[in-house]
């Protein structure tokens, strides 16, 4: 664990000022020995648990994750591997802090193809190895977690009015410039200069991002409850990606949805990027907050930028 006193330490900043503007009082931060798969690991453990199937029921493996143990193979490989997910094949979906929505959105596609019956989906990040810990605006932000849920086919759920009732993705490549990693890939290979200047960590323009980010949720959410012609009152509970408490308040202010509704743990764990929307709805479901036929709202937004919202019925 990271707390803003021990950041303060390091670097020019206080505890009153990181909450004040984040709402973050800690995050967690993975054991030197610890890879991105070994936390999926743990998350994807639980999940199927709780789901009370074996590994090897899976068909399909998938990690939202930008920050993989290795360049390649992917993370979900080496996380079939663990499992002993021996009947799965696995990639990964690189989608920022809205990855865990994208791999829904693919898992359920594979779903409804008949393609898969039970895809295992995983958020996992190790933030705290690509940030630059000198950067007061970036630093205050990140942690690392993992959070897992397990998506099986309709005929093998509870019944056809409950699960992912819709899933809309977006993305913007133009505004890819005010959250990103400038190096380390083909564009700008890693070089003892672009290491020296640290562009291998990610580098943010945080009001820019903000204003994008609850623009951009604000629209999305909309247009999806428009389509479905649900009223907005009929959403029990907003489950969102814990990017900044100032951005969610924003957002829901705007959409007229208490903040009452929205299960928020970013005071604990910092931005966990595309761990932050299942560890949300894990910890929300194993503390007893979500009851059946429960109406959710789903919204994540992240690097590409990259953002969606959907809608589930537990």
């Amino acid at each position: 664990m990271l707390t803003n006193h021990e950041l303060a330490a390091r670097i020019d900043t206080s505890d009153a000022w990181i909450v004040a503007r984040t709402g973050i009082h800690e995050r967690r931060i993975a054991a030197p020995e610890e890879a991105t798969s070994d936390l999926a690991f743990a998350a994807s453990v639980q999940a199927l648990q709780m789901a009370g199937l074996s590994a090897q029921a899976l068909d399909l493996v998938l990690v939202a994750t930008v920050t993989p143990d290795m360049q390649t193979p992917a993370c979900a490989v080496h996380l079939a591997h663990k499992l002993g997910a021996k009947n799965a094949f696995a990639f990964d979906i690189g989608a920022a802090c809205a990855g865990s929505l994208f791999a829904m959105s693919v898992a359920s596609q594979y779903i409804a193809t008949g393609a898969a019956k039970k895809v295992l989906v995983v958020g996992a990040e190790l933030l705290s190895r690509i940030t630059n810990w000198e950067d007061r605006g970036s630093s205050i932000l990140f942690g690392d977690g993992a959070g897992a849920m397990v998506l099986a086919s309709t005929e093998e759920a509870d019944g056809p009015e409950r699960g992912l009732l819709s899933l809309q993705l977006y993305s913007d490549g133009s505004a890819s410039d005010i959250l990103c990693i400038p190096a380390g890939g083909s564009r700008t290979p890693l070089t003892a200069e672009t290491l020296a200047l640290q562009h291998n960590t990610v580098q943010m323009r945080g009001r820019e991002v903000y204003k994008f980010a609850v623009t951009a949720l604000v629209q999305a959410t909309e247009r999806i409850v428009h389509e479905h012609n649900i009223p907005m009152e009929q959403i029990k509970h907003v489950v969102a990606h814990q990017a900044n408490a100032r951005i969610l308040e924003a957002v829901l202010e705007r959409l007229k949805i208490p903040l009452e509704k929205a299960c928020i743990n970013i005071g604990r764990y910092g931005n966990t990027s595309s761990a932050s929307v299942p560890l949300t709805m894990d910890e929300a479901n194993r503390a007893g907050k979500l009851q059946p036929g429960d109406l959710i709202l789903v919204m994540a937004i992240g690097a590409g930028m990259s953002w969606g919202a959907g809608l589930i019925r537990w």
